[in-house]
C-alpha cells in the first residue's frame, strides 16, 4: 500500500520536474524573459531563484522516491 503511494508521488514529481526544468532560462532568457525582465542580470530575478529552489526540492523528492521503490519493490 505504501509502495503505491510512493509510486504515485514519484510519477507526479517526475511530471512537475519536467515542467519546472522547461521553465528555466536557457541561453535565451527563459522565464524571466517571458515576463519582460532579466535584461542580462547574472543573478536572475527573484522568480528565477524561487524556481531554482522548487526544482531542487522536486528533484530530491523524485530521487528519494526512485530510491525507495528500487529498494523496497517486491
Amino acid at each position: 500500500m505504501f509502495n503505491a503511494f510512493v509510486l504515485a508521488v514519484t510519477v507526479l514529481t517526475s511530471l512537475f520536474l519536467i515542467v519546472f526544468i522547461l521553465l528555466h532560462s536557457g541561453k535565451g532568457g527563459g522565464l524571466s524573459e517571458m515576463f519582460g525582465g532579466g535584461a542580462g542580470l547574472s543573478g536572475g530575478t527573484a522568480l528565477e531563484r524561487r524556481l531554482d529552489k522548487i526544482t531542487v526540492v522536486t528533484a530530491v523528492v523524485f530521487g528519494l522516491g526512485v530510491f525507495w521503490l528500487s529498494w523496497k519493490w517486491h
